[in-house]
């Protein structure tokens, strides 16, 4: 039970993280390597204010805010200097290395002895003694549904709708008379704000920071909307948000099966490696296939 209910604290975790990469990678069509450096930089920041005695909720939306800022500089690097998109992200996340050490001061920042969105006096008067196991658990729900919802609603307003055009075809969007690179850089803040507050969340929930926690974020995150839109691609009722939260549960359910196996921690960036070779020939199998049909 408790291996259980760890696959779905964490999955539901990085499924904030895979709702940014979903912007980018599904809508934008944008393969934006920022998420390795955003994901930390929510951590950073998280642990840095947290430290100086902010509430760990206001600490969410300054992470969030944090995030906003990174995409913001990824998409201006693209769009206004005229820089390719996969050499934006690497720059950004790159730069984000160094930007995350000076924030938290350190490549270790302990926050053990604090309130958290997870454990403080007003969420334990509000939930009975009976729940507190699945106590973490109600609260990554509540905010990985909270950030869904979000995403959902803006998707279907205009500049939502834009959006989704800028990935289809950009052109359609400046004869609409709207700046196709100001839509994108749009996007690249929403989806690394989501990363970013993903980070703060997972640094509250492991109670620390740590610089190289956003290693294969990236790769994390794409495996998860990979797994999700793959598998729910016949169901037209199950939202795309949906099937990539339950698409960041598989993948780490997959991940736990691994340890369970006998492979130790140690082993866990190849098997991630590994996993994500598997999925994208499958889905890649699977798309021949449907041509083929067709």
């Amino acid at each position: 039970m408790s291996i259980l209910l760890g696959v779905l604290e964490q999955g539901i975790i990085y499924a904030i993280m895979a709702l940014g990469i979903y912007i980018t990678y599904k809508i934008l069509d944008f393969p934006d390597l920022t998420a390795d450096g955003s994901f930390p930089l929510g951590a950073a920041v998280t642990a840095a204010v947290m430290v100086k005695g902010v509430n760990p909720y206001l600490a969410l939306v300054i992470a969030f805010a944090a995030g906003v800022l990174s995409g913001i500089v990824t998409g201006i690097i693209h769009v206004k200097l005229k820089v390719r998109d996969l050499l934006s992200g690497i720059i950004v996340m790159t730069g984000l290395y160094s930007v995350n050490l000076r924030i938290a001061g350190k490549s270790n920042v302990p926050i053990f002895n604090m309130e958290t969105i997870f454990d403080n006096a007003g969420l334990n008067n509000v939930l009975p003694e009976s729940v507190a196991s699945y106590q973490t658990l109600f609260v990554v729900v509540a905010v990985a549904l909270a950030s869904k919802f979000a995403l959902d609603a803006y998707l279907k307003t205009k500049s939502g709708y834009l959006l989704r055009a800028v990935g289809d075809n950009s052109v359609i969007v400046t004869t609409l008379a709207k700046d196709s690179g100001f839509v994108k850089i749009l996007g690249l803040a929403i989806a690394n704000g989501l990363i970013a507050l993903s980070g703060s969340v997972m640094c509250q929930q492991q109670r620390f920071f740590e610089i190289s926690m956003g290693t294969g974020t990236m790769v994390i995150g794409l495996a998860s909307v990979i797994i999700g839109t793959n598998l729910f691609k016949n169901f037209s009722k199950v939202r795309a948000t949906t099937a990539v939260i339950i698409g960041a549960v598989i993948y780490k359910g997959c991940v736990a099966a691994a340890i369970k196996f006998g492979l130790s921690a140690t082993d866990m960036k190849l098997v991630t490696a590994v996993l994500f070779l598997i999925i994208l020939v499958l889905s890649r199998g699977r798309v021949k296939k449907v041509k083929n049909n067709a």
